[in-house]
């Protein structure tokens, strides 16, 4: 999910409900406005001495939200010591694990386990992708030197070993709209990428498994049923039968212009499509309900009191320090969020409006005088690197960095994973090398490992 079920890519939120549910505002009222007091806030803040913070994000490329983020919120980020997220999306593990949880057991194949017509007519639509992933890619994308073979390779490779469920999450991400965003970061990796190159204290609340595993509970039936309804979509949205109501632009409209609706963000959250709004027969429509309910209480429900009583555990055990809790924006609306969790034990958080200033104390305690001057000050920022004029030589990210997977993206074929893994440890050993002759920066750079 920013794990929870963490992350496939937005085409999984093809949401099969009616289109007039979710009708949005007119695009021209979704133009950027520079003016702070009106952009959209997913900003939090846990109020204690210094102040903590939660803020949410989606699984989209960060260049199309980043500048309808309010300053306070970078603010936020910029001036707390440690950054948490769901899962470490920079450690080479994560990437590993994430694979190993989507294989079959060894010696299976996806042939093996399918029944033959979803066998095929999963091989018919893959093959109908790769055909056409050539005329989806945009020019930007060719420049970088993302080509079709190597993306459809990336996404695709190694299905046949892939558990069913997984298949299908893939099968969702295999959408024109999705394949023309890759090759940018998503916002999560992109602010784990920055915290990483501004030194922060890094961490993650949850682990690989148990991201992962929920997706494995499903029993075979549902699995079955999951798939063979993803594939009667995709076949429906290549016959032009159907249009999909809900896309990666109307999250990015909604996220970016302010509509705060939970039911969106706990789809993008969740990163599972929703069957249950389909027009079906009445016994599957019960393996829909079953299937909404499983997951909502799986990917929902169950990791917002785990992430919030670790969020807790955090704050008791360092109360000296400011985080920043950059999770997916669905745990933080609807019932039963990680705030909730936290309200109730005790704490005080309150959304954060744009062009609120950011404190760096909260205002629950006084401020001593020998201090107080010290606060006033407004200390100079490391900025973004999006926001600098130029990159400087070696501060971008490799093209197999911002494929990479995050939280329970569609994770990539397990050779590129494995040469992506290399080039990764070879560059954190090569930043070992570089911080060891400035060791009063690295040592303000350590892990926070998990209890």
């Amino acid at each position: 999910m920013r794990g929870t079920l963490g992350a496939f890519i937005q085409s999984c939120l093809i949401l099969l409900v009616r289109a007039d549910q979710w009708r949005l505002k007119d695009s021209a009222s979704c133009e950027l406005n520079r003016k702070q007091t009106d952009l959209n806030s997913f900003l939090w803040m846990i109020k204690r001495d210094p102040p903590s913070y939660f803020y949410g994000t989606i699984h989209v490329p960060y260049t199309r939200v980043w500048d309808f983020i309010p300053e306070n919120s970078k603010q936020a980020f910029q001036e707390s010591n440690i950054v948490y997220f769901e899962l470490d999306l920079t450690d080479p593990y994560t990437i590993s694990a994430l694979t190993s949880c989507q294989l079959l057991p060894q010696g299976e194949n996806l042939q093996d386990v399918l029944p033959r017509d979803i066998y095929r007519r999963l091989k018919r639509h893959l093959e109908y992708v790769k055909l056409m992933m050539p005329s989806w890619m945009t020019p930007d994308q060719r420049g970088k030197g993302l080509y079709a073979d190597y993306l459809f390779n990336a996404i695709a490779g190694n299905w046949e070993r892939k558990r069913p469920v997984w298949v299908m999450l893939m099968v969702n991400s295999l959408t024109e709209a999705d394949i023309k965003t890759r090759g940018v970061p998503v916002l999560d990796l992109y602010l784990a990428q920055e915290a990483e190159r501004m030194r922060k204290r890094t961490g993650a609340v949850e682990k690989v498994e148990e991201q992962c595993h929920p997706l494995n509970g499903l029993n075979f039936s549902q699995v079955i049923f999951a798939l063979n309804q993803t594939l009667l979509q995709q076949e429906s949205l290549r016959a032009g039968s159907l249009q999909v109501p809900y896309t990666t632009e109307d999250l990015i409209r909604h996220y970016n212009c302010g509509d705060l609706n939970s039911i969106i963000f706990n789809h993008d959250t969740s990163q599972v499509p929703n069957f249950n709004n389909v027009t079906l027969p009445p016994n599957e429509q019960a393996t829909a309900q079953e299937i909404d309910s499983y997951f909502r209480q799986e990917l929902i429900y169950k990791r917002n009191e785990r992430m919030g009583k670790r969020v807790k555990a955090l704050l008791e055990e360092h109360p000296d320090k400011s985080f920043f809790f950059a999770f997916g924006a669905g745990h933080f609306l609807g019932n039963n969020t990680v705030i909730d969790v936290l309200r109730r034990q005790g704490y005080e958080v309150e959304h954060t409006p744009a062009g609120q200033p950011i404190n760096r104390r909260s205002s629950s305690g006084p401020v001593s005088p020998e201090l107080e001057d010290h606060y006033d000050e407004s200390p100079q920022l490391e900025p973004f690197l999006h926001e600098l004029p130029h990159k400087e030589e070696g501060q971008g990210h490799t093209l197999e960095e911002d494929l990479l997977p995050h939280m329970l993206l569609p994770p990539d074929s397990l050779e590129v994973l494995e040469k992506s893994e290399r080039k990764m440890l070879k560059k954190k050993r090569r930043n070992k090398q570089k911080k060891q002759r400035h060791r009063h920066f690295n040592d303000l750079w350590v892990r926070i490992e998990e209890r």
